[in-house]
């Protein structure tokens, strides 16, 4: 397990440099970091549209504040259910929510 992590940390700090890099593995974590990301972004931005804040959209939703943040961060990878949870507290379907993600 600790030298997992101490290989993830390498990755992640020095992927250009990085013998493992053409590794599967590697990729998927990567682009799934990078599709986190994004769909932070989407969240935060319909959020934002609508005028409401993360600790509005966390009571809509039945979440505690930090997980918003977090979400918005691409820290979280949320489950299924939550992402249902998450397009009702924000007025749109989950099909429009991971659009372009």
């Amino acid at each position: 397990m600790i030298v997992a992590w101490f290989k993830l940390k390498y990755l992640m700090t020095n992927v250009t440099h990085c013998p493992l890099s053409s590794c599967l593995y590697v990729t998927i974590i990567i682009c799934m970091l990078t599709e986190l990301q994004s769909l932070g972004i989407r969240i935060k931005t319909i959020r934002n549209k609508i005028g409401i804040s993360q600790e509005e959209l966390a009571f809509i939703c039945g979440f505690d504040r930090t997980y918003i943040s977090l979400l918005e961060r691409g820290k979280r990878n949320p489950s299924y259910l939550n992402l249902l949870k998450l397009a009702r507290g924000l007025n749109i379907n989950v099909k429009d929510l991971i659009a372009d993600v």
